[in-house]
């Protein structure tokens, strides 16, 4: 049997710590976690956690960066070879709910994280999770004829929208009339 390298300890050590405390922050919340829940979690020490991290708002902000990701990875997967741009728009709508609504990724991207992270920090994750992909969806589907809107504005309060939108449907409220409302929203812009 071979013996991992110091390189892949290290990886699965940081792995551990991350999987460990994103089960914690999203069933319990940021400030209910203690960093002694989570090494006892993640089966290592104290000394592991902050070799690999320099506090826990450090750790939360790598759990949230990997949730984003998922995020956007589920949006892009979904919205893909899609007809039309309208169609990629719509798509990545509905892809934003269903993604959002698993596992307490709502209460930690849009709850926990603007109440621990920066400003910068915050927008970066949802940069990540589909903010950009939003904003060159936008600029696609109403093409060139609207190149004076102001797309980052436009694109952060349809953002702001999608994620009351996630919120509610994360506390159990039906899918499908935000998913209509969205639809009605970004029709009536690329059709505008």
């Amino acid at each position: 049997m071979s013996r991992r390298s110091q390189v892949e300890r290290t990886d699965a050590t940081r792995a551990a710590l991350i999987s460990a405390a994103r089960v914690l922050f999203e069933s319990r919340g940021f400030a209910a976690t203690g960093t002694p829940d989570i090494v006892a979690a993640a089966h290592v020490t104290r000394g592991a956690l902050y070799h690999h991290f320099a506090d826990k708002t450090e750790l939360f902000h790598a759990v949230a960066r990997q949730v984003a990701q998922e995020v956007a990875d589920e949006i892009t997967h979904r919205s893909k070879r899609r007809k039309t741009p309208l169609d990629a728009l719509l798509a990545g709508s509905q892809a934003y709910f269903a993604t959002m609504a698993e596992a307490g990724r709502a209460r930690l991207l849009l709850l926990e994280a603007p109440a621990v992270l920066s400003a910068e920090q915050v927008m970066g994750l949802s940069e990540t999770a589909g903010f950009q992909a939003l904003q060159e969806g936008l600029r696609e589907a109403l093409g060139e004829g609207h190149a004076a809107l102001p797309w980052r504005e436009l694109s952060l309060l349809l953002s702001a929208a999608f994620d009351r939108a996630a919120l509610a449907i994360a506390r159990g409220e039906s899918a499908a009339p935000y998913e209509r409302a969205i639809r009605l929203l970004i029709s009536g812009l690329v059709s505008g």
